[in-house]
Order: structure tokens, then C-alpha cells, then sequence
């Protein structure tokens, strides 16, 4: 996924479906300068990693 999908999907109203290695998860944040998102597997907001955007699909 490209950074400006991303920033979208972050400021969408709606709900929109992204997966990481198969798994649905939410956004939590980006670094712009870097590409990493901030993730954490829908339902658990518990357990952050810090990703590649290249890594996210939208489903």
C-alpha cells in the first residue's frame, strides 16, 4: 500500500478493511519519513508492532 492510502484511510469516516500477512488490523499511526505504521490485530489494541506500509493490503 502506498503512504497516501494510508493517510486516507486513517482520516476515512468509514470503516476500511486492511490486512497485514493475512491478518485484519487497525492503523494505529504512520511515520511519514519512514513508511512504518503502527498496527494492532482488530478486537486487541494490546499488542503494537511497527511495520512496512508496503506489508498492508486493503481488502
Amino acid at each position: 500500500m502506498d503512504l497516501q492510502r494510508v493517510k486516507e484511510i486513517l482520516s476515512a469516516e468509514d470503516e476500511i478493511s486492511v490486512h497485514y500477512h493475512g491478518v485484519p488490523i487497525w492503523i494505529e499511526s504512520i511515520d511519514s519519513t519512514s513508511s512504518m505504521a503502527v498496527i494492532s490485530a482488530r478486537g486487541t489494541h494490546e499488542e503494537r508492532q511497527l511495520v512496512s506500509i508496503d506489508g498492508l493490503v486493503e481488502k
